[in-house]
């Protein structure tokens, strides 16, 4: 059973990067904390629960610092611990920070103005499965390898939600950030596998969303919630649809010339009603380290499902990919085997490199602007070594493209290097036609495009924030919004 979340690197120190306002917790509160459920007060621990994967920040853990330290960590074991630990910050006016395994990686669970971090990693487990529907209920703070354990053991189902953070991140993680899976062009983001939520509000209200498999009472009050991370209600309790597990998997690579020829041969496959379960798309210098030679681009392909409707969906690629040049399954195989392997992160972080992915999505006729926009301005910030792209997820109007960037500056430029990476990438995407991000979510990295990608949008976001969230307790600081704790101290 996976049931602590995994360190992203050595925390080598417990001080503040942030500048900041902090909500310091009075002995009052934290006795309060202490009747209700486990509570942790530990410097080290507290520090160490404080952080995520955000790859700027494994370079200030490796300098002894966090972003910022939560003054208490709590741990509920069910709903009603974690309604009475609301109802106690809300009444203090304490920021409550929730967090499951912490493997996002743009800082959405660091506590920017410190209070309190909600480790809903003791709420797991399934509460209910409805195998000839296809629902499965489940508590938030589950492991998805525990979860796909226990359906495909016990009742012969998949969600078949596999992101690259699958053995590190749990099912409330997946909900709050919006994440995609590995598989999600068979199976769909996550809001389209949740039937409904149950969720704990800022007043402590607990609601309850969906359950029909669709609607017409009004907006869907559970879209509200999925990717609103943390920030609109805490959820506990999560009910997705699952499949019965696939009886055939086929795998197949091709090289094409270009990456237009690649993008316009995904593009027919998905306008053509296939959608296998993997469809990923390499440039040239991430090809090259896939067996190619940097003159090629490499398309990876897999689905699983029923015999037959696997057998068709390969056919149609077959035919769709004309254009390339059949490569085999090995390809496949070797990305198959080493797809959640993060080990390089560190090894780099840990030699002074700036390395981070910047995820979007944007129709299919202005990958290629964004792709040259994108790669052109990276490349332009002082000290850049590279900015590659891969397709990762289809849709039938547009794609993910996943930008993998990397620089080698000095020891003392690494913040401002990284920073700089991220203003001309993003808003390089931004202006050429592409969204702020596809399944990473925003959190606090993102959080100075958001006025920009969302235009008058972001008002309304902050308008429903202010509604449901009168106190500013839920996750302040992120989404580049206002709060009455002040500016959260970075960039």
């Amino acid at each position: 059973m996976t049931t602590e979340p995994t360190a992203p690197i050595e925390l080598t120190g417990t001080a503040d990067r942030l500048a900041g306002e902090v909500v310091a917790l009075g002995d009052d509160v934290v006795a309060q904390l202490q009747a209700i459920c486990e509570t942790i007060t530990d410097e080290g621990a507290t520090a160490e629960a404080s952080r995520d994967w955000w790859p700027l920040a494994l370079h200030w853990a490796l300098d002894g610092c966090v972003a910022r330290r939560a003054g208490a960590v709590v741990r509920p074991t069910s709903r009603d611990e974690v309604v009475a630990v609301v109802r106690c910050c809300s009444a203090a006016g304490v920021p409550i920070t929730a967090a499951g395994g912490r493997s996002g990686v743009s800082g959405a669970s660091i506590p920017v103005y410190g209070g309190v971090v909600l480790d809903l990693t003791a709420l797991r487990g399934l509460v209910e499965v409805d195998e000839a529907s296809g629902i499965v209920g489940v508590l938030a703070g589950t492991f998805g390898p525990d979860l796909e354990a226990e359906l495909r053991e016990r009742h012969g189902l998949t969600v078949g939600h596999f992101p690259q953070s699958f053995e590190l991140a749990t099912v409330g993680g997946w909900v709050a950030c919006r994440g995609a899976g590995q598989y999600s062009t068979r199976y769909g983001k996550i809001e389209q596998m949740v039937v409904g939520l149950e969720v704990v509000l800022a007043d402590a209200t607990v609601v309850r969303t969906g359950g029909a498999p669709a609607a017409a009472t009004g907006p869907d009050l559970g879209q509200l919630f999925i990717g609103s991370e943390g920030m609109l209600g805490i959820v506990t309790t999560v009910w997705l649809r699952a499949r019965p597990l696939p009886e055939v998997e086929r795998r197949a690579s091709y090289l094409f010339p270009t990456l237009d020829d690649g993008f316009e041969a995904c593009r027919q496959i998905l306008r053509s009603g296939a959608t296998p379960a993997v469809l990923r798309l390499y440039d040239a210098v991430e090809s090259s380290t896939r067996g190619g030679d940097a003159s090629n681009c490499l398309l990876l392909v897999l689905d699983e499902g029923e015999p037959g409707l696997v057998a068709a969906t390969m056919d149609v690629i077959a035919a769709r990919c004309a254009r390339g040049v059949e490569a085999g399954t090995g390809p496949v195989d070797e990305w198959f085997e080493h797809r959640n392997d993060t080990s390089a992160l560190q090894a780099l972080t840990r030699k002074g490199y700036v390395v981070d992915t910047m995820e979007i999505a944007a129709a299919w006729s202005r990958l290629s602007d964004v792709v040259a926009a994108t790669t052109s301005a990276q490349m332009a910030v002082p000290h850049a070594l590279v900015s590659s792209c891969h397709l990762s997820h289809s849709y039938l109007d547009g794609a993910c493209l996943y930008f993998t960037f990397a620089a080698k500056p000095p020891a003392d430029a690494v913040e401002s290097t990284y920073v700089a990476m991220w203003d001309a990438g993003q808003r390089a995407v931004l202006a050429s036609g592409g969204n702020l991000s596809h399944h990473h979510g925003v959190g606090l990295n993102r959080g100075r495009f958001a006025a920009e990608a969302l235009g008058e949008g972001h008002a309304v976001l902050a308008a429903v924030k202010s509604a449901l969230d009168p106190g500013d307790i839920l996750n302040p600081g992120k989404f580049g919004l206002p709060s009455h704790h002040g500016d959260p101290g970075w960039p």
